[in-house]
């Protein structure tokens, strides 16, 4: 089983590569602060998304991600 932690930084990893969140949401509110207002609340709910799941829900997620990306 992994830890809650693991599973966030997976997650962050496959979907901001390698930036940090905050960093990803600045640069898309830099280059447009309308579509940054949007990244800024969709960090916010990843981040609470994260926080509110059990570890075996994020675990089971994160396989199924995975599975997707060998499968496709």
């Amino acid at each position: 089983m992994i830890s809650k932690e693991e599973a966030q930084q997976l997650l962050e990893r496959m979907i901001f590569e390698e930036m940090q969140p905050q960093d990803w949401a600045q640069d898309v509110w830099d280059f447009n602060p309308i579509h940054g207002e949007s990244a800024a609340r969709l960090l916010e709910a990843f981040t609470a998304l994260i926080q509110i799941s059990s570890p075996e829900r994020l675990e089971t997620y994160l396989h199924s991600l995975y599975e997707d990306r060998i499968d496709g």
